[in-house]
């Protein structure tokens, strides 16, 4: 039987509904953080150049994004106990979620064939959503370039508080 393929996302659409096993035990849902925004990025693995990086970045930006009263969470398909080394080698200072069973990727639609040198594979498409208070995605990158993503994130936010100021 064929894998059903999920509906793409696209800004303005709703967030889908996720649970996810999060680094320090325990879990994180959407419907906690109902009323709050949301940075919600995926990356291909833990302890890679590139997902460091990007990881690096979002934790040395993570006060502006207080200040913007914004959480941020990084989703890979990496266990717990990964994210925790991860994090503890790094000094990172961000959330990290777990989906090992891939029903997140899915969902949100980043898992995709990818090739490298002629092969293919399955994997997650580096991708960052933000996403509103109300729960609804406001802007989405797909097949990020990490050098300048998180600044472009953080200026769409930016521009995010300037549109709602604007209509309050």
């Amino acid at each position: 039987m064929a894998k059903a393929v999920a509906k793409e996302l696209t800004a303005g659409s709703p967030c889908p509904g996720f649970s996810v096993a999060i680094d320090g035990g325990g879990t994180l849902s959407s419907d906690q953080l109902k009323g709050k925004r949301l940075v919600l990025y995926f990356y291909p693995r833990d302890d890679t150049a590139g997902c460091t990086a990007e990881a690096l970045a979002f934790s040395k930006a993570r006060p502006a994004f207080d200040r913007a009263a914004c959480a941020i969470l990084g989703i890979s398909r990496d266990s717990v106990a990964a994210h925790e080394r991860f994090k503890k080698k790094h000094g990172l200072t961000i959330q990290l979620g777990s989906d090992e069973s891939g029903a997140m990727s899915d969902a949100f639609g980043v898992w995709v064939e990818k090739s490298l040198y002629g092969r293919y594979y399955m994997g997650i498409e580096r991708t960052t959503l933000l996403i509103d208070a109300r729960g609804d995605i406001q802007h989405i990158w797909r097949k990020v370039k990490v050098p300048g993503h998180v600044d472009s994130v953080l200026a769409a936010l930016m521009d995010l508080d300037r549109d709602t100021k604007n209509f309050a």
